[in-house]
């Protein structure tokens, strides 16, 4: 193979995350965003001596059981990897991959592990309870566009007016949104913010609805480069006619350099800036920053799962309902305030400020008063903290858990611990290090949180070797 050089070959399998295995004539090649089965047209890159890596530049033929893509912006949106899959054959290939990412880990156990298969979204379409769509241009100097990125594009925006993973009042008011500013914008009244140039106006949209209740926060991010009168914006807004209710239209001003929604000052335009959510009994207060997870329903299914692994160990009398319960990078709380009726206590770390004083509201709301949180990074928390846990959560971010603090966990020699992992790599990586310190995976299961995504949720039970 040589770089710049165009070749055809079918693909073997996708791993995690979406990385195309394909099979030519002249040796594998790793390609992304290609589906199984499919018999592609790659330009090579890179050539290594063990494989090469190469960029999509056609599909020649599709799979034989492809389905037609349920979304029009589909291949242009680089939101969704697998619409165009069965959903069937999506959770084959989500288990797949987690399961062989996890091989090893099976391999070294000393006692069997019961692998539970993968758990599906409740929903599979409209399951979002948050967006936040960017303004720009889909060409350069084109008409204004309101959405998600372009795929494998860091610049150009696709406006998702006809998005499937949002319910319609996210359409409608991301439609009312460009249509209010699209003429201010074509006569050069108003701009958006040019993440190359740093100039402009206009950033984000964020929407946020709450499943249970139907209430909806829209607030809109911009810089402080400009000064426009928004009061037509929320009028426009409030005139729609929406399944849900507007409960706040906000203002954020973000002057950062990242390309992501930084609060540096938000003023509330129309009603209020919280909305509550209902999760499995409990009340969460959510904020525009809140961190929840956006599907919810199936929130609720990767929530139950850790209390039935915690049930299970309390209906064999393995642990006793009078321990402590460790909730390791605990967010705003939420597995630890459902884990609070079957434990004596309950201690959060958070290294997120404002996560932790959302957790101690929402402790407030449900008037669980065995819940404590400290806000903090894990590492130095722990040796600040009297109680020692009978039973620890692990729930970290994507790039999982820092060395040095796994060994401090590691240290506490509970008999039992859960993992909870938004990425099988890291989850992959963890897991070496608890199983050469004498912890064995004795349950595990996948659950698809995002459908038509390339992202899937793992839950593991750890049990110490001798318990």
């Amino acid at each position: 193979m040589k770089k710049k050089e165009l070749i055809e070959g079918i693909v073997k399998r996708v791993d995690f995350p979406n990385k195309g295995i394909v099979e030519t004539a002249e040796g594998k090649v790793v390609v992304k965003g290609v589906l199984p089965d499919q018999k592609v047209l790659v330009r090579i890159q890179k050539v290594r001596k063990d494989r090469a890596e190469g960029a999509l530049v056609e599909v020649l033929e599709d799979s034989t059981d492809a389905i037609e893509s349920p979304c029009i912006h589909f291949g242009k949106c680089g939101g969704c990897s697998y619409l165009t899959m069965p959903y069937v054959k999506e959770l084959g290939l989500k288990e797949q991959q987690v399961r062989s990412l996890l091989k090893s880990a099976f391999e070294r156990q000393t006692q069997r592990c019961s692998w539970e298969g993968i758990k599906t979204s409740p929903i599979k379409f409209a399951y979002r309870n948050k967006m936040e769509f960017t303004f720009g241009d889909e060409v350069m100097g084109g008409p204004l566009c309101l959405g998600m990125h372009k795929k494998g594009s860091f610049y150009d925006i696709v406006t998702v007016s006809g998005c499937r993973i949002v319910d319609d009042d996210y359409k409608a008011i991301l439609s009312a949104t460009l249509d209010y500013f699209s003429p201010m914008y074509e006569r050069k009244e108003i701009s958006f913010y040019h993440r190359m140039r740093q100039v402009g106006y206009l950033r984000h949209l964020l929407v946020r609805k709450a499943v249970k209740t139907g209430d909806i926060l829209v607030d809109l991010v911009t810089t402080t480069q400009e000064e426009h009168d928004l009061t037509g914006f929320k009028d426009a807004l409030l005139a729609l006619q929406l399944d849900g209710r507007i409960a706040g239209i906000l203002h954020t001003r973000n002057d950062a350099l990242a390309d992501a929604v930084i609060d540096e000052g938000t003023e509330i335009l129309y009603g209020q800036d919280f909305f509550y959510e209902h999760l499995l009994g409990l009340k969460f207060r959510i904020t525009p920053f809140s961190f929840f997870q956006t599907n919810s329903l199936s929130a609720e299914v990767l929530y139950q799962t850790v209390r039935d692994y915690i049930r299970s160990l309390y209906d064999q009398k393995k642990i006793s309902e009078d321990g402590v319960i460790y909730d390791l990078y605990s967010g705003t709380g939420t597995i630890s305030q459902l884990l609070a009726p079957v434990a004596d206590k309950v201690i959060g770390v958070e290294i997120v400020e404002e996560a932790v004083e959302a957790a101690k509201e929402n402790a407030r709301i449900n008037h669980l008063d065995n819940c404590e949180f400290i806000a903090g990074d894990v590492l130095k928390v722990l040796d600040e903290i009297e109680d020692k846990p009978d039973l620890i959560i692990l729930d970290p971010p994507r790039d999982g858990i820092n060395p040095k603090a796994l060994q401090k966990i590691i240290s506490y020699d509970v008999p039992y611990m859960i993992y909870v992992s938004c990425k099988p790599t890291s989850l992959a990586r963890d897991l070496e290090v608890l199983q050469g310190s004498g912890y064995n995976m004795t349950r595990a299961v996948a659950i698809d949180q995002f459908p038509w995504t390339n992202h899937v949720e793992t839950v593991v039970l750890l049990t110490k070797q001798g318990t």
